[in-house]
C-alpha cells in the first residue's frame, strides 16, 4: 500500500494567488512612482483586504488587545493598515525608485549615535526591527550611508511568490541571509566581520517565548538578543516610519538595549515597539496573527531568565 504524499506547496492555490498578485504588481509598476504607491495601497485596502480576510484579522487583533478603542478608530484602522501593507509591497518591487526616497529619510533617536560608535569600534550590530511603515527603508538608507548592512529573511510559504520577492529585496541591497543552515553560516560570518544585521522579530514564533506585547502574551523569538550576547554585538531597535504624505519616510533609532539576558533584552524590544505602535497605530501590520496561543501561554509559568548571561 503506497503512502499518501503530503500536499506540496507548489499547489494550484499558490499558483493562482501568485498570478493575481504578480498581475497587480505589474499593473502598478506601469504607473508613475507616487501614483503606483497610492494605487497599490487603495487596491489592497479596498479589494484585497476584504477578500483575504485582512480587515477581520485587524479587527480581531484590536478587539483582543485594545478592546476600548472607539469603533470609528477600529474602522479607520481596518482600512489604513492594509493600505500601508499595499504601499510597502509595491515599494519593495520599485527598486531604485524606492531607494531614492528611502535614502532621503532622516534618522532620529539616540540609537544613531550608538550605531556610529559601533562602526568606529568595528563592533558588530544587531538591528532589530518590525513591520512598521516600511522596514526596508531602514536597510536602503543605511546601505547608502556606507554601513555594511545585511538582513535575515524568512522564505515565503508560497514558492512562486518567493522567487520574485527575493529578487526584488535583493535589488534594494545585499547581502541577504535566508533562514536555514546555509544562511545562518553566512550570517555568522557577516556578524563576526563586524557587520550589521537587520532582523524582523515581531512575528509569531512557534519556538519563541511568551513575552508581553500590548498586555497579552505573544510568542517572541529570542534570536536577536542571543546573537547580540554571543558576538558582543550592540542590539539597537530601529524602525522606518511613513511620513504623513504616505510617500516619504523617517527612521527612528531607539536607544541600545543593554546586555543582560535574552528574555529581559527581548522584552525591552517588545516594550519599545509597543510604545511606537501606540503612537502610529495605522503603520504596524495588524494583519499578522501575532497572538496565536496567547491564552494557552498566559496560563503557563513565566519563562525563567538565564542568570548566567
Amino acid at each position: 500500500m503506497s503512502k499518501t504524499k503530503p500536499p506540496t506547496k507548489h499547489s494550484l492555490g499558490n499558483y493562482v494567488t501568485n498570478l493575481v498578485l504578480r498581475g497587480a504588481i505589474r499593473l502598478a509598476l506601469a504607473l508613475p512612482y507616487e501614483t503606483r504607491v497610492r494605487f497599490m495601497g487603495e487596491l489592497v485596502s479596498r479589494v484585497i483586504a476584504p477578500l483575504a480576510g485582512y480587515r477581520r484579522r485587524v479587527r480581531d487583533n484590536l478587539a483582543y488587545v485594545c478592546p476600548d478603542l472607539p469603533k470609528s478608530e477600529v474602522d479607520r484602522l481596518c482600512r489604513a493598515v492594509p493600505r500601508n501593507v499595499g504601499r510597502t509591497l509595491i515599494e519593495i518591487y520599485s527598486g531604485p525608485e524606492f531607494v531614492a526616497r528611502a535614502i532621503q529619510a532622516p534618522i532620529e533617536g539616540p540609537g544613531l549615535a550608538r550605531l556610529e560608535a559601533a562602526r568606529a569600534e568595528g563592533r558588530p550590530v544587531i538591528l532589530v526591527t518590525g513591520h512598521m511603515g516600511n522596514y526596508d527603508a531602514v536597510r536602503a538608507n543605511l546601505i547608502h550611508r556606507g554601513y555594511n548592512m545585511g538582513a535575515l529573511y524568512r522564505r515565503m510559504s508560497n514558492p512562486y511568490f518567493n522567487e520574485h520577492y527575493v529578487r526584488s529585496i535583493s535589488r534594494i541591497g545585499t547581502p541577504l541571509f535566508e533562514q536555514g543552515r546555509k544562511g545562518m553560516i553566512e550570517m555568522v560570518r557577516h556578524i563576526r566581520s563586524g557587520g550589521i544585521l537587520g532582523i524582523l522579530t515581531d512575528l509569531y514564533a512557534k519556538q519563541g517565548k511568551p513575552l508581553d506585547f500590548f498586555g497579552k502574551k505573544a510568542r517572541t523569538s529570542l534570536v536577536t538578543a542571543e546573537l547580540a550576547l554571543k558576538f558582543n554585538a550592540a542590539l539597537i531597535p530601529v524602525y522606518g516610519l511613513r511620513d504623513p504624505d504616505g510617500i516619504g519616510f523617517r527612521i527612528i533609532a531607539l536607544d541600545e538595549i543593554p546586555h543582560s539576558d535574552p528574555l529581559t533584552m527581548t522584552q525591552a524590544v517588545n516594550d519599545g515597539l509597543e510604545a511606537l505602535v501606540r503612537e502610529n497605530m495605522d503603520q504596524w501590520f495588524w494583519v499578522h496573527r501575532r497572538w496565536k496561543l496567547a491564552e494557552v501561554d498566559a496560563r503557563a509559568p513565566a519563562p525563567e531568565r538565564d542568570s548566567t548571561s
